[in-house]
């Protein structure tokens, strides 16, 4: 077991990045759209997070939610987020670029991450829809990738665990492995299971928005919708349960 795990929460806003700070976390990774499985936060929400928060600051840069293979004006604009968080004062970015076959884009992850630098980079779970998970680790340690969030390519990290396993054993010192998708309850298995020194999740709670007038026949979204009248913020409560969870599986 290692000394400390680190904590990364994922969080959609700054009022649910400083509740996951509140709750203890070490470090957030930023983003709108997680319906989409996350997309690049707006300026506003980065400059706000950034100049808020004591603890890090990661910034996903995707430019859209699907696949993770991008068309010319996608990278363009990839970059140019990039740039703003380096400007902004973030702490690091995470990416992820493949090729249709389902490799990944050497030729662009290197560019990202040479205007990224000195920021740490972490390439998201686009890793877990690789064609072969350990050339695609092998690749991103060449590409000089500082860590990994991936769910063991399967929905879950329980589920995925093995591979994770493998992957953080294979990895040693040369990039960190990070498990994408613990709770309070499952943290302390995953972490048992691996060896893992940090660790990723998401952890919501619905709570009334503000509205006191409600239209309950217009809706602003499509047809899979959250409640109108709903927001999903983080649980500090939850996040301080799963911090306590790690150091008492560390401890014990």
């Amino acid at each position: 077991m290692p000394a400390h795990v680190l904590f990364e929460a994922c969080v959609d806003s700054v009022e649910a990045a400083l509740a996951a700070q509140a709750g203890g976390a070490d470090r957030v990774e930023l983003c709108a759209d997680l319906l989409e499985g996350g997309c690049t936060p707006s300026a506003g929400t980065i400059q706000l997070a950034r100049r808020l928060l004591q603890i890090a600051l990661n910034v996903i840069i995707r430019p859209r939610g699907g696949d993770f293979c991008y068309s010319d004006v996608e990278f363009e604009t990839m970059k140019l987020d990039i740039e703003l968080c380096k400007r902004i004062g973030a702490d690091g970015v995470v990416i992820g670029l493949l090729h249709p076959d389902g490799t990944v884009d050497v030729e662009r992850m290197r560019a990202l991450i040479e205007l990224a630098r000195p920021l740490s980079v972490t390439c998201h779970r686009a890793f877990d829809v690789s064609r072969d998970p350990f050339e695609a680790l092998e690749t991103l340690i060449g590409l000089g990738v500082d860590r990994i969030l991936t769910s063991g390519q399967e929905p879950s990290p329980l589920e995925g665990l093995e591979l994770i396993a493998d992957l953080v054993e294979r990895a040693g010192d040369r990039l960190i492995i990070m498990p994408g998708g613990v709770s309070e309850r499952t943290v302390g298995r995953i972490v048992a299971g691996c060896g893992a020194r940090e660790v990723h999740g998401y952890l919501p709670v619905t709570v009334e928005g503000r509205m006191v007038h409600r239209n309950p026949r217009v809706f602003m979204g499509g047809e899979l919708r959250p409640p109108e009248y709903a927001l999903i913020m983080v649980d500090p409560g939850r996040v301080t349960e799963l911090v306590h969870a790690v150091r008492q599986g560390l401890t014990s």
